[in-house]
Parts: C-alpha cells; sequence; structure tokens
C-alpha cells in the first residue's frame, strides 16, 4: 500500500492564503471567488532549492561590516534614473508592474540597451515572446546592440543555470507570471509558482550581486497580479502609470529601500518607443485653454520636482435628488469635503449641481497642496467667470475654511516664475517665511473667501 505523496488544496490568488476546501471569499484580503485549485507534492518539500535551513550565515556586528560606496549603474534615461533613486543599486529586485500593453517590456528593452551600449552585458529573459518577436521590436524600437543577450525560456532552472554560466551585469524577467519551477504542480502564474520564482530570483540577485528586473502583470483593481508577499521581497515597486488612448506615460515609485518613493518619470509613446519629457509642465499646460471657466493651474509637488497642472472642473444643474460627483486623477471623497466647505463658506449651493473634475493629461494628483485650486475651479465653473490669465493657485483647505501652509513653497513659485505665470496664491501662513521673488506678484490668503476675493 502506497503512501499518498500530493494533496489538493485551494490558494487565494490575491494574498497566498491556503485552505483545504474552497470557499467562496478569501478570510485573509476579503476577495470573492479568488481561490484556485493546485496539488501540493508533500514529496517535494523541502526541494525548492531554497535551503534556508542549511544556511551557515552567522551575525556579526553591524560596526564590523565593511562598506564600500559603491556607484550606481545608470541607463542612460534619466527619467528611469531618477525613480529608482539615481540609478540601478547592485544586488537589488525590481519590480515594475503596469496594465497590459502600457508599454513595460517596450521601457525595459530601451533601458538594456542603454546599459549594453556602454559595454554592460544585459540579459533579457521573456516567456511570451520568441527570440524572432524580440528582435523584429528590437529593431522597430532601434535597441540593437551586441552585448544584449535575449532568450525565450520559462523554467526557473534553466533560468538560474543559464545566470550562473553567462554572468550579465543586469537582468530581465518578462514576464514573472510565467515563470515555472517543475518541482511545484500548479500552474504558471499561480501563487506558488509566483512566490517561489520571486524568491529564488531574490536569492540569486543577493547572492551575485546582478540586478534584477521582474514585469509584473496588473489586475483590474490595480494590484500587482499574485501574492501581496511579491511587494514585500523585492526592493523597489514601480508602477507605470497612463491610459492607451493617451500618449503620456508616467513611471512612480511605490517602495524604494534605495531611493524615494516620491519621484515620478514622465514619457511620451512614440512609434519607436518611449521618449523622454524634460519639461512636464510645458506639456501638460501646452493646450490649455484661454479665459475658460473652471480651469485653474496648480503646482504639484512630485518628490523633489514641482509640476505644474491643469485642473478642470464643470459644475452643471440637475434635477435628479443627487447630485452626481465624478472624479478624475483626484481624491473623489477630498472634492466631496471641499464642496461641502464651499458651501458652508461661500454660500455657494452645489447640492443642485452635478460636479465634473478632471486633472489634464491624465495625472494623478493627491496632495493637499491643490486644495485651494480645486475650490477656485469648481467656484469659477459655478459662477461661469474664468481665474484671470496668469494665475495659479496654492494652497491646502481646512473644515472651517481656512487656508493652511504648504510644503516646498519656494521651490513650487520657482517653477511657476519660470513657466511665464505672474501671479499666484499662496497661504499667507507662507507668504510670511517666503524670501522676495522679482517678476512674480504673491497674494496670501487666509480663507476661502479672501481667495475667491482675489480671484473674481
Amino acid at each position: 500500500m502506497t503512501k499518498k505523496s500530493s494533496k489538493t488544496i485551494f490558494s487565494c490568488q490575491t494574498c497566498g492564503h491556503q485552505t483545504p476546501k474552497w470557499l467562496g471569499r478569501c478570510p485573509d484580503c476579503g476577495k470573492w471567488d479568488s481561490f484556485a485549485e493546485e496539488v501540493k507534492d508533500s514529496s517535494a518539500s523541502g526541494k525548492s532549492g531554497l535551503h534556508i535551513t542549511q544556511s551557515k550565515a552567522k551575525p556579526v556586528p553591524i560596526d564590523s561590516v565593511s562598506i564600500e560606496d559603491e556607484e550606481r549603474i545608470y541607463t542612460g534615461i534619466s527619467e528611469f534614473d531618477r525613480v529608482l533613486g539615481g540609478g540601478i543599486v547592485a544586488g537589488s529586485l525590481i519590480l515594475i508592474g503596469g496594465d497590459p500593453g502600457i508599454g513595460k517590456s517596450t521601457l525595459m528593452l530601451q533601458a538594456l540597451y542603454g546599459l549594453a551600449r556602454k559595454k554592460h552585458k544585459v540579459l533579457y529573459v521573456s516567456g511570451e515572446e520568441s527570440i524572432r518577436q524580440i528582435r523584429l521590436r528590437s529593431r522597430r524600437l532601434q535597441t540593437v546592440a551586441s552585448e544584449l543577450f535575449v532568450v525565450s525560456e520559462v523554467n526557473l532552472d534553466a533560468i538560474v543555470l543559464m545566470i550562473e554560466s553567462e554572468k550579465p551585469d543586469v537582468l530581465v524577467i518578462d514576464s514573472i507570471q510565467t515563470m515555472y519551477n517543475g518541482e511545484l504542480t500548479s500552474a504558471p502564474g499561480s501563487v506558488s509558482q509566483v512566490r517561489e520564482s520571486a524568491m529564488r530570483l531574490m536569492l540569486m540577485a543577493k547572492r551575485t550581486g546582478i540586478p534584477s528586473f521582474l514585469v509584473g502583470h496588473v489586475t483590474k483593481e490595480g494590484a500587482i497580479a499574485g501574492p501581496r508577499l511579491l511587494e514585500h521581497m523585492v526592493d523597489t515597486v514601480l508602477y507605470f502609470e497612463g491610459d492607451r488612448s493617451h500618449v503620456f506615460r508616467i513611471l512612480r515609485a511605490v517602495k524604494n529601500r534605495f531611493g524615494s518613493t516620491n519621484e515620478i518619470g514622465v514619457f511620451e509613446m512614440k512609434e519607436q518607443g518611449l521618449e523622454e519629457v524634460k519639461n512636464p509642465s510645458a506639456v501638460f499646460l501646452s493646450e490649455r485653454p484661454c479665459e475658460a471657466p473652471g480651469s485653474v493651474v496648480a503646482a504639484s509637488m512630485e518628490g523633489t520636482r514641482p509640476i505644474l497642472v491643469e485642473l478642470q472642473a464643470l459644475a452643471s444643474k440637475t434635477n435628479l435628488g443627487t447630485p452626481r460627483r465624478t472624479i478624475l486623477g483626484l481624491d473623489h471623497n477630498r472634492v466631496a469635503l471641499l464642496a461641502a466647505v464651499m458651501e458652508k463658506k461661500l454660500g455657494m449651493h452645489l447640492m443642485g449641481h452635478d460636479i465634473f473634475m478632471n486633472v489634464a493629461g491624465g495625472v494623478k494628483v493627491d496632495e493637499p497642496a491643490v486644495d485651494l485650486a480645486i475650490v477656485a475651479a469648481v467656484a469659477s465653473s459655478f459662477v461661469d467667470k474664468p481665474v484671470p490669465e496668469g494665475n495659479v493657485v496654492l494652497g491646502e483647505v481646512g473644515l472651517t475654511g481656512e487656508v493652511r501652509a504648504i510644503g516646498h513653497a519656494d521651490i513650487r513659485v520657482a517653477e511657476i516664475k519660470k513657466m511665464g505665470f505672474k501671479r499666484c496664491i499662496v497661504p499667507h501662513s507662507n507668504l510670511t517665511r517666503m524670501s522676495s521673488i522679482s517678476d512674480i506678484e504673491l497674494v496670501g490668503v487666509s480663507n476661502v473667501a479672501e481667495a475667491a476675493a482675489a480671484l473674481f
């Protein structure tokens, strides 16, 4: 009589929670219909290649660890290097997520080409394309270089052996959901496969010092497909955002152990791939209508970079009992809060109006420094009066209608002046601390009523 060496389990494809029977709703993350059947081979336990229990590492005093100022590896794409914190750190594991077709593979191929031109040996492992398809795409993108090696492979064991023999300077796995470990019986893309593949690649990167990029797909909810553990294992998580109907793409860092998580890189999708946008403010304001009610310019900080964006608002009468609030690129709850402040402090009866708001260019702004600009845009559309040309509005708004101070006011005003604007509405508390700036008029306001009086 033989002993069963395998058993059936059900794993949540979002958080990795396992249960012996199928459940409609995951008790850990609360997702519905997220359990998938997997076969767990008990005879394969301990054969995953991790050998964590057999590690010979010993703890040492932290002051005895010798360190050197290692130089980062630059890809030649300044926007990409900015988001990474100034370049690629040796031995780091970087996860890049984004919607299908957004340009993740294009960005990776262009970044590897920049490294290959500097005589770095780079390896591009694709589980979705053949090497002929990669060659055709590389010709279109003009990213052909002798130091750029490509291979089409999904077997993780074969990839690890290939890395140890080729010893590349940089590695790209496109995508992590296609990797397959033969010691696991579940299908590629399942929680077990993704988690095991990422763990082995992480240990390989730390052991060899080869920086590795993992390309990951994004679910409908905007999270990287696979377990949440994947984001905790890697050093850096980058999201490639944008609508395929728009030409602009934004690379945003949401986790970075070697740099700031507030930096963004702006790219424009063209026929020959992604092109850096050196001055995002000029691009986002290039098609701004003049003397249009509901259009207001604000300055948002993305890491160390100020970016001028156009906020658009439309307030229209409605006969419905509950007016609509349709918000794109801004926090829906924040706009509803500011609309309530306007009703109370400015006497604008917005309950009988639908409010539609948008940030031009497909940008997402989530900092409170644009509160006053939101109020100005909605008020401009409500009274049907444009904000005077050449004005920029800055400030955080509280529930009592007061305008609070914002951070990096000097940097924002310097960018506003550089873009040719002549007048800026700022919080009064910021104005008292700022140094005098020539060729631009600064108007300090303490509440939303003063701001409305200064603009209309």
